[in-house]
């Protein structure tokens, strides 16, 4: 019996250990504080100065496990206790070891853990000094890199007045009232250029489509790309998340007078849905069946932008989550563009 929990020590650190090497992160004290924390967090990922920083991961978050977390946030906006969903998903992923396919264990250790944080215990007082918790810094880091800015407060603008909400500030990359299909396509095979996995979610639609910026952020990719035809890429303001949007519609992709460095809101219209690409010929439809690359890519250093450390992650389950906060759109006054139906002002709180 001793060897047996000797011999599960021994395996218990080496995974440990393997997490960080992975990670390339700099916890080696896994008991930080709240405040250290954040202070690696909101690091600068600009500076020049060498820097250790992670160099893989995966969103493995399962759709049921998103909504809940997100539903104890909102629902305790302005109580007692105020539940962050990106600490809830962070410490169920730790609690299970990263395995976060078993939906039922998840939910329930996050469930657990808010029964706790209601009756006065602290995120921290939780996964300091915890060795089955070690892991809980790593995981926020990655999660809150996904998914910082979804949720917060938010003033919308309709029918001449406006109303502080809280809740999702980001929408669907398809606008409202716009039929689509899709399933869980990453990582599977291409074979047009050269072989490599496919790192995005196929979203199948109508050629015309009108496509939603998902977020705030501005335009730092704009134009014909031999693999994703017409495309655009967005990078949010915090610089973690780049959002490729491609196989835009031949003629007319983007939305009128879109260009490289704007800056655009959450919901805005980008382009239209189309079947453009797999062709060094610009303006070619090579693509046969109409829908949308959307694709997510996580930044950590700006060294993983174009370089051989990139970081793309699953936004299957993303996709499903944002399938009801979706944007409804109208004609402009020319007749030639859709635009926006309503106006959402970001409330920064960071």
């Amino acid at each position: 019996m001793i060897i047996n929990k000797i011999k599960n020590n021994i395996i218990l650190t080496a995974f440990i250990c393997a997490a960080v090497i992975i990670s390339g992160s700099l916890f080696v004290n896994y008991g930080m504080a709240k405040s250290a924390r954040t202070n690696i967090i909101a690091a600068d990922i600009n500076q020049s100065e060498p820097k250790s920083y992670i160099k893989w991961m995966e969103f493995n978050v399962r759709l049921s496990t998103l909504q809940k977390a997100l539903k104890y946030d909102i629902d305790s906006y302005k109580t007692e206790t105020p539940l962050n969903w990106i600490e809830l998903i962070s410490y169920a992923a730790a609690k299970n070891w990263g395995n976060l396919k078993e939906e039922k264990k998840v939910n329930k250790y996050i469930d657990d853990l808010v029964k706790k944080l209601k009756n006065g215990q602290t995120i921290e007082e939780l996964t300091e000094n915890n060795q089955n918790m070690r892991l809980y810094p790593y995981y926020y880091e990655t999660f809150y890199s996904v998914l910082n800015g979804f949720v917060g407060e938010y003033e919308l603008v309709e029918n001449g007045g406006s109303a502080k909400q809280y809740g999702l500030k980001v929408f669907s990359p398809i606008a409202k009232g716009y039929g689509y299909s899709h399933y869980d396509d990453f990582g599977n095979s291409r074979s047009y250029g050269y072989r490599r996995r496919h790192l995005g979610n196929d979203l199948l639609g109508s050629t015309g489509t009108p496509v939603v910026a998902v977020e705030d952020g501005y335009i730092e990719a704009l134009g014909w790309n031999q693999y994703g035809g017409w495309r655009i890429g967005i990078r949010s303001h915090d610089k973690r998340r780049y959002y490729y949007y491609a196989h835009l519609r031949k003629g007319h992709p983007f939305a009128a007078g879109l260009k490289e460095g704007d800056t655009v809101q959450a919901g805005d219209v980008i382009g239209y849905l189309g079947m453009t690409g797999y062709s060094s010929k610009e303006n070619t439809n090579n693509i046969t069946i109409p829908h949308l690359h959307f694709g997510l890519q996580v930044i950590f250093d700006e060294v993983q932008k174009d370089g051989i450390n990139q970081i793309w992650v699953d936004v299957y389950n993303i996709v499903n989550l944002l399938e009801k906060n979706r944007m409804p759109v109208v004609k402009n006054a020319e007749g030639t563009d859709y635009v926006r139906a309503r106006d959402i002002n970001n409330i920064v709180t960071d």
